[in-house]
């Protein structure tokens, strides 16, 4: 079972459009505070915050090489929010299958009922 609150921190995180852009620009490799700020209309203080909440969620890693930070994104916590929905989309389908074979019974008595009335 996944440990709710890194979930719940990876989902608060996820919830925002300018870090879901941010993931998007990783996903392509490391990049420069600088470079995922450009294509954003806000401060660097601002980058910097939705940074802080992608780290919290363990989302993204910091790096420092000399005067140089990169920053990289980190699959875990995004394995742990699909693994969670992958198992919420496993129950629900299990639950529709039950509701669908349900509903074929009845639809069945019905047809068996109706025809026994009519024959009678």
């Amino acid at each position: 079972m996944v440990d709710p609150e890194p979930l719940s921190l990876a989902f608060s995180a996820l919830a925002d459009r300018t870090r879901r852009k941010i993931l998007e620009r990783l996903a392509h490799g490391p990049a420069s505070v600088g470079d995922l700020a450009a294509p954003f209309e806000m401060s660097a203080p601002a980058v910097s915050r939705h940074l802080k909440v992608l780290e919290r969620a363990r989302l993204i890693s910091r790096t420092a090489n000399a005067q140089w930070r990169t920053i990289a994104l980190r699959t875990e916590a995004l394995d742990e929010v699909t693994e969670w929905i992958d198992a919420q989309r496993r129950e629900w389908d299990q639950r529709f299958d039950a509701l669908d074979t349900h509903l074929e019974k009845m639809k069945t008595t019905t047809r068996t009922t109706g025809s026994q009335e009519q024959e009678s």
